[in-house]
């Protein structure tokens, strides 16, 4: 139990060194390296990797569907409503925060890019 104190002020100390220069920064901008912002990078990096997954499971289901009716129909729908009534999906799904869809109706491909 007397080790709990140690590392704790261990860990304190290290993290008051000298200051790095700027131009030694790391190459992501946003993470230090540092064990005192490790969770705040942690929380950073997750949300990324959830709406990269949120993106990417969107984008999969809507092609198999713009896919689907192009084998049916023999062209590509003018919009993803007619993917709707059509009965290809559910509904249209709803993009990641501050992002929207945006489909190509003479290509027949869509992306989500920011708003």
């Amino acid at each position: 139990m007397k080790l709990l104190p140690v590392a704790v002020l261990a860990l304190a100390l290290a993290g008051c060194g000298e200051k790095s220069a700027p131009d030694s920064a790391p190459a992501s901008g946003s993470s230090s390296g540092s064990p005192v912002t490790a969770p705040v990078d942690y929380l950073g990096a997750q949300a990324k990797a959830k709406k990269s997954a949120e993106k990417d499971v969107i984008l999969a289901s809507v092609n198999q569907a713009i896919q689907a009716f192009q084998v049916a129909e023999g062209r590509n729908p003018k919009d993803l409503d007619e993917l709707v009534k059509g009965k290809y999906l559910k509904a249209l799904p709803e993009a990641p925060y501050n992002t929207k869809i945006e489909y190509d109706a003479q290509r027949g491909e869509i992306k989500i890019v920011p708003k």
